[in-house]
């Protein structure tokens, strides 16, 4: 179901990102990372899936649900400086040749994610990542507590 310009509508749009987010997240905690979904960097960016292991290491996915989605939002060049490996991550049925060849790549559905391009590495700055991990963390733990006492001070 596509609205006039092609796109997929809106609510359904956000309902794929969704159900993609939670197929990536198990794919990244099955190689050792924890994950948040719709966390703020330090530059006011919101990253749809970011991911953190034992070493500190940072992965950044960016979701990309339909191509009016990746072609209205250029903001993913943003992210770089905030992770250590950025990935794209798009349906099945997505239109790959369209997505930069420079960045990683994985096909992801409600369930997993597949890596179909390893994304190049690179080493965020060590105070970002501090501040990045930090961050992350009181995220997480303000995230539980709410889900914990819905009805408390958070």
């Amino acid at each position: 179901m596509t609205g006039e310009s092609g796109s997929i509508p809106e609510p359904i749009q956000e309902l794929l990102a969704r159900r993609l987010a939670r197929g990536i997240a198990r794919s990244l905690i099955a190689r050792g990372f924890a994950t948040l979904t719709e966390f703020f960097l330090l530059n006011g960016r919101r990253v749809d899936v970011i991911a953190v292991n034992s070493s500190g290491q940072t992965i950044i996915v960016e979701i990309k649900s339909s191509v009016a989605d990746y072609r209205s939002d250029q903001k993913w060049t943003e992210y770089l400086e905030f992770c250590d490996v950025f990935y794209f991550a798009v349906p099945v049925d997505f239109p790959r040749e369209i997505l930069p060849e420079d960045c990683g790549l994985m096909v992801a559905d409600d369930y997993g994610a597949e890596v179909i391009r390893e994304a190049p590495a690179q080493t965020m700055n060590g105070s970002r990542r501090r501040a990045q991990t930090l961050r992350l963390a009181l995220t997480a733990m303000q995230r539980l507590g709410r889900m914990n006492d819905p009805d408390g001070f958070l």
